[in-house]
Order: C-alpha cells, then structure tokens, then sequence
C-alpha cells in the first residue's frame, strides 16, 4: 500500500510518502490511521486529532469507514477550502 501526506500531515510526519504493509486486521481508512499513529512520534502527532484529516483512496475523497486494501494508494491531507 502506498501512503501519501500533504502538508502539516507530512511535515509533522516527515516524509511525503511511504509504502506500507498493514496487519490484516487494518481494514479500513480508520483502522490504518490508528496503525500509521504507532509507527513514530511524528505519525502519532499528525494522527492525533484524526477528524481533522481528510483522506482519499486511489484519488478518491472518502470518510474513515472506507475498506483499504493492499495495493491501495491512500493519501492523508487537512481540510481544504476553496475562494
């Protein structure tokens, strides 16, 4: 699975992207953040407040109940606001 982060998201984590191999029992967008939370200190801070990021799968906007799968492009961004 790759993994995608977009600005706070990235520089709290400090990459912009990573591949990733989830436990089975990671099945969806909510149950990978809380996997990608335990990975380091910085994914634990980008992850904290999770209602405050926005995800898409395979660049599609979609909530935390969404099913991952290996394979999946997963990107993690903040809210956007348009003008």
């Amino acid at each position: 699975m790759q993994v995608l982060y977009f600005a706070w998201v990235r520089q709290r984590i400090g990459l912009g992207a990573e591949r990733v191999d989830p436990p089975a029992e990671v099945a969806d967008v909510a149950g990978l953040m809380r996997w990608l939370a335990g990975r380091s200190p910085g994914h634990a801070s980008a992850f904290a407040e999770a209602g405050q990021i926005r995800c898409a799968v395979n660049q599609a906007f979609c909530g935390p109940e969404h099913p991952v799968r290996a394979g999946d492009e997963v990107a993690f961004f903040p809210p956007v606001t348009g003008g």
